[in-house]
């Protein structure tokens, strides 16, 4: 059995037969029919000689089959072989011929994106956000943005960014977790100030996602902790184990105390299927998934979600569109109806990696090992030229 690979090409002209898939071997045999000799054929396709005859004998050796019966004096014509695959070909193309030409007109319409200057694309590698779904949504249908997004733990998002495999990434924290905390040992050897923009997005909550009426009454880490509740986790790398993690330190709970601690999902829709599905009895997660699958929430923090992409990708018309549906009207109604959304204070403005995540203090300069660093006011006063005394003898 032959296997089939279908081809295309560009072109900007019209072309006979283009509602047609078509392959080279099937002009070859066609043109041999018409023509009755190799020359022939290749005057109909403009070609030479010898790389006509050169073709077929590739295909006799490829197929197995001879295609071409040419005595001496005679006419060139097809093999029962060349005639059957000639036929078998047409009827399929006969068959086919309106899902191809379908086939054919949405290729066009997806690529004509690529040349139209009106419409932008952005690459965004992003941990898992219904928000995100929803601005995909709103930003193609309304402003001619089309946002290719690939969900993925946060770590890998930037590391993504960083590699150049996308051109934003999106990635959640605490409101300005401080220093020494999981988030800060997380993300801060991936992201340098000068180097990476924070672009505003949005809040959202994040919490408990319980069965209806929360049959076990679970209101905090520590009721999932003492009431050995069944838990589903999410994966190292994602931004939600970061935070889940971080919560137990501050709670002072320790990981082996969550019975199901290892057990991992990879969105926060599987976590609220999971616990839909009666297979667990919580898991932690956004309240738009639990909601959608008829479940309970207990809020427990509130984040940000951030957009996070390389300075120099600024200025860049697709990024430049997105700025602005962020801080479009139509935008923050669509926001504003999902549960446990609010906008960002800043949406769709560009930000200071520093000042949005305060790991970074540059001011305090370096001081010998248990000393305390000395006042700005003093190190300045410090470099001032000393003034050397007029008074001989001293």
């Amino acid at each position: 059995m032959h296997r089939l690979q279908f081809h295309y090409t560009f072109g900007s002209q019209p072309q006979d037969r283009a509602g047609l898939i078509r392959n080279p071997l099937f002009d070859l045999l066609y043109a041999v029919q018409e023509s009755g000799s190799i020359s022939g054929a290749a005057r109909t396709l403009q070609l030479s000689y010898r790389h006509v005859w050169g073709e077929l004998k590739r295909w006799e050796s490829e197929l197995g089959h001879e295609l071409i019966v040419w005595e001496k004096g005679q006419s060139a014509r097809l093999t029962e072989f060349g005639n059957k695959l000639l036929w078998a070909e047409r009827q399929a193309q006969a068959r086919l011929s309106p899902q191809i030409e379908a086939l054919r007109a949405d290729l066009e319409r997806a690529f004509a994106v690529a040349f139209d200057d009106s419409v932008h694309v952005v690459t965004l590698y992003a941990s898992h956000d219904d928000a995100l779904s929803a601005l995909r949504m709103h930003a193609a249908s309304q402003h001619q943005l089309h946002l290719d997004v690939r969900f993925t733990g946060s770590v890998d998002a930037i590391r993504a960014l960083n590699e150049g495999r996308c051109v934003m990434a999106g990635f959640h924290t605490l409101h300005q977790p401080g220093p020494g905390s999981l988030a800060e040992q997380t993300y801060k050897p991936l992201l340098k100030p000068g180097l990476h923009k924070i672009i505003g997005f949005a809040k959202r909550s994040q919490g408990l996602m319980v069965a209806k009426g929360n049959p076990l009454g679970l209101q905090s880490l520590h009721d999932l902790a003492r009431s050995g509740a069944r838990f589903v986790n999410r994966a190292l790398g994602t931004g939600t184990r970061v935070l889940f993690d971080e919560l137990l330190a501050q709670a002072s709970i320790s990981a082996n105390k969550i019975k199901g601690y290892e057990l991992t999902e990879p969105s926060h829709t599987a976590v609220a299927q999971a616990v839909a599905a009666g297979q667990v009895d919580a898991g932690l997660g956004i309240e738009a998934a639990a909601r959608a699958r008829g479940l309970d929430f207990v809020p427990l923090v509130e984040e940000d979600y951030h957009l996070v992409c390389l300075k120099s990708a600024l200025d860049e018309p697709a990024v430049q569109a997105l700025c602005n549906v962020l801080q479009s009207q139509g935008w923050q109604e669509v926001l504003h109806q999902l549960p446990g959304y609010q906008l960002a204070d800043q949406a769709g403005q560009v930000l200071s990696l520093r000042r949005t995540l305060p790991w970074w203090n540059y001011r305090t300069e370096k001081s010998p090992s248990g000393a305390r660093p000395k006042p700005a006011s003093q190190r300045a006063q410090e470099r001032k030229p000393q003034k050397m005394s007029s008074r001989p003898g001293k």
